[in-house]
């Protein structure tokens, strides 16, 4: 897969997410740090202090999806999720494409099915469960060229 390092924050449900999206790449979290454990954060709510203040998930070779919660309470703004931005997922493989655009549609909606495109590519998009916009492409001739 191509690099991304791409980071999402989320209203409240990034542990939910984050779970999700281990399910579906794999691997182990090298990074879960809740507003309660970190230092500086003592006065966040009781009610919010479970929530996830950073997480880190890699993906592939030198790729780690990052996330938090976004809290109005400690003066992050109000959310408008999903939509300022898509993740694009170089895949190895169509079958990879295939496999992960599969996983991640997963309750969401597909809103361009994978299929062969003008420009070479065999790409797709999609809008997760979480409201997260993913773009898939498998492009033979970048993966032979790297």
């Amino acid at each position: 897969m191509a690099s991304i390092n791409p980071y999402l924050n989320f209203n409240g449900n990034t542990e939910e997410a984050f779970n999700f999206y281990k399910s579906v790449f794999g691997g182990e979290f090298v990074s879960l740090q809740r507003f309660k454990d970190t230092p500086g954060c003592e006065h966040v709510p009781a009610n919010e202090s479970n929530k996830i203040m950073h997480v880190a998930l890699p993906i592939g070779k030198n790729n780690i999806l990052m996330a938090s919660d976004a809290l109005e309470s400690v003066g992050q703004p109000p959310l408008n999720t999903g939509t300022n931005f898509s993740i694009c997922i170089s895949a190895d493989s169509r079958q990879q494409a295939d496999e992960l655009f599969k996983k991640l549609s997963a309750g969401g909606q597909v809103t361009m099915p994978l299929q062969d495109m003008f420009w070479g590519a065999y790409f797709g998009m999609l809008t997760d469960k979480f409201s997260i916009q993913w773009m898939m492409s498998y492009d033979e001739k970048f993966v032979n060229n790297n």
